[in-house]
């Protein structure tokens, strides 16, 4: 069997799907990529599959680049002839979707969250409605990463024919180990890793770092991520001055989260809107209490006020209290949280679930 996958970043298929292209690898199948060119690349190409270079704009709206997309997966399919088609993220799941549709060849549609667009009114809302519902109608299984986009999307007639709600992309709890927790004697921890973008929550965080540091002078706040293109010119320069007065400490991107996040005492994740967050599964696997948007693909991750607490996303004013009563508990409280979540995933989210889903669906197929 031979199996492509379409997605937008190689990072995000190496760091939250490698066991899955693994698992396909051991099974004897064949297995082909087809990502945007980055740095990235080399570490999936050393797995053992076919890297199959797609260039197009990740967040761009252009319908020239666009159409090139899918004639791209026109000409992908017509030479690789894969048996089944795994796409991810937006433009792979449309463009990759129809061509599938349109060569008349299985694939899987995985919906790792809305975006934006989709869940704001508005005309390119409904556009790419519209063409979700066109380019998943034949899909053999619509994925879902939670409760709250499954229900928006089947609402919009996406995925009627076949859908399964997974637990996000699940986390190898080999590979993110409890980790003791750290003395709180110097100083409070908190830790954010994100993409800097205002749909992250990057402004929230930067607020409420800087209250609390000024009412708790023993806190400290760390940043971890890296720029998203067009949002460097708005928040490099207030993220440079915080650093430098010594609000914030500022990694830029890094590859060893899990240490950075080994070192923290609590992990805070204040986005718009996630599929699921890798970040809070890995955290809680780490065994450290989070803070997290009440939004869909966030609130999924804990058990609210047992392994962490969350907030109204978009309210600093929000994030500032929730970091004060995290801080109204003591250290032994704390530290009990961080117990209570990396029990909660490891009989939640394991990542051998996701892969047995996969498994299961591909079997399915053949039959």
């Amino acid at each position: 069997m031979k199996i492509l996958i379409l997605s937008n970043y190689a990072n995000g298929l190496y760091l939250f799907r490698k066991e899955i292209l693994l698992t396909f690898l051991e099974k004897g199948y064949e297995v082909a990529v087809s990502v945007p060119t980055d740095e990235n690349c080399p570490r999936l190409k050393a797995l053992g599959v076919k890297m199959i270079p797609t260039e197009f704009e990740r967040r761009g709206n252009n319908p020239v680049h666009d159409l090139k997309l899918f004639l791209r997966y026109l000409r992908i399919l017509r030479e690789e002839k894969p048996d089944r088609v795994l796409t991810y993220t937006i433009k792979p799941n449309l463009y990759g979707g129809l061509a599938c549709r349109v060569k008349r060849i299985p694939y899987i549609v995985n919906i790792t969250g809305l975006g934006t667009a989709l869940e704001q009114p508005g005309l390119l809302g409904k556009v790419l409605l519209r063409f979700y519902r066109i380019s998943a109608k034949k899909a053999s299984c619509v994925f879902f990463q939670n409760e709250g986009n499954r229900q928006f999307m089947l609402g919009k007639g996406i995925g009627t024919g076949r859908d399964r709600l997974l637990p996000g992309s699940g986390v190898n709890l080999e590979e993110h180990s409890f980790h003791s927790y750290p003395s709180e004697e110097k100083a409070v921890i908190f830790l954010a890793v994100l993409r800097i973008m205002k749909e992250k929550g990057i402004e929230e965080y930067l607020e409420a770092a800087r209250q609390i540091r000024e009412a708790y002078p023993n806190t400290r706040f760390y940043l971890a991520g890296e720029y998203e293109e067009e949002s460097r010119g708005l928040y490099e320069p207030q993220i440079t001055q915080l650093s430098d007065e010594g609000v914030i400490r500022y990694f830029g991107h890094i590859d060893n989260v899990a240490e950075v996040m080994a070192e923290s005492h609590v992990i805070v994740h204040p986005s718009y809107h996630e599929g699921l967050s890798n970040v809070l599964l890995e955290a809680a696997a780490c065994g450290r209490p989070v803070l997290a948007s009440n939004v869909p693909g966030c609130r999924e991750t804990l058990k609210e006020g047992v392994s962490g607490l969350t907030f109204s996303p978009k309210d600093a004013e929000a994030l500032v209290q929730t970091i004060k009563t995290v801080l109204s508990y003591t250290e032994d409280e704390r530290r009990q949280m961080g117990l209570e979540g990396r029990e909660y995933v490891e009989r939640v989210f394991d990542r051998k679930i996701v892969i047995g889903a996969y498994l299961e669906e591909i079997g399915e197929e053949a039959v």
